[in-house]
């Protein structure tokens, strides 16, 4: 598959929120006072409007978040986190989606961010716990805003990866990684407030193992 190209997340046989027995957790961003089944804490005034595909949370980019009581991949050893979204553009440094440890004094969190330059943008995916921190960014690798994706990252127990619409953007071996411990999400904003998200996030699928480009759920 082409990267840049618009794609959405077909998650077949596993309705919003389900967990699955191989450990798999999809949130359906579709309405704003219960995603998952969880009950929400809305800030700002985030909207949802129809996306191709079903519906999507749209973000201002200035005061506008969710935030969920759950960190879905707590105690994972291994993990793949699939995301479909759309940035607007807006500031240079946004994080759109946050999974934080109850953990302070480790700042244990794993994440989504994106860099706007001009009409583009680039990947940000971010891992840290006790012991271990990575980034993988690339400023190179630029796709335009205004169109929809599919984001992914993975640790497979030893090398740590990122791709856009299935195709790798970065890696990186990471050692020392202990699994996260329970905690909560936030989605269009960093989870303690700043660097909101201008754009809409239509769903995310969180699976405890490392998937292949090949199992990511992509459909054109």
């Amino acid at each position: 598959m082409r990267a840049g190209m618009a794609v959405l997340l077909a998650l077949v046989a596993l309705p919003a929120g389900a967990q699955a027995k191989e450990g798999r957790t999809v949130w359906k961003f579709d309405r704003l006072d219960r995603i998952g089944g969880l009950q929400t804490q809305v800030a700002g005034n985030p909207k949802v409007e129809p996306a191709p595909g079903g519906k999507a949370a749209v973000f201002d980019g200035v005061d506008d978040a969710i935030y969920l009581p759950r960190h879905p991949l707590a105690g994972a050893r291994q993990f793949t986190v699939e995301a479909v979204f759309r940035p607007d553009g807006g500031a240079f440094e946004q994080r759109w989606l946050h999974l934080a440890s109850n953990d302070p004094a480790n700042q244990t969190r794993l994440l989504f961010e994106i860099r706007v330059v001009d009409s583009s943008w680039y990947l940000d995916s971010f891992i840290k716990g006790r012991g271990y921190s990575q980034v993988l960014i690339d400023p190179e690798k630029l796709h335009p805003i205004g169109r929809w994706y599919h984001v992914a990252q993975t640790f497979d127990g030893t090398t740590y990866r990122s791709y856009v619409d299935g195709v790798l953007e970065g890696e990186a071996r990471v050692d020392g990684f202990t699994p996260q411990g329970p905690g909560n999400t936030s989605v269009g904003v960093r989870y303690n407030g700043v660097n909101f998200f201008h754009g809409a996030v239509r769903m995310t699928r969180f699976t405890d193992r490392a998937l292949t480009p090949s199992r990511f759920r992509l459909l054109p």
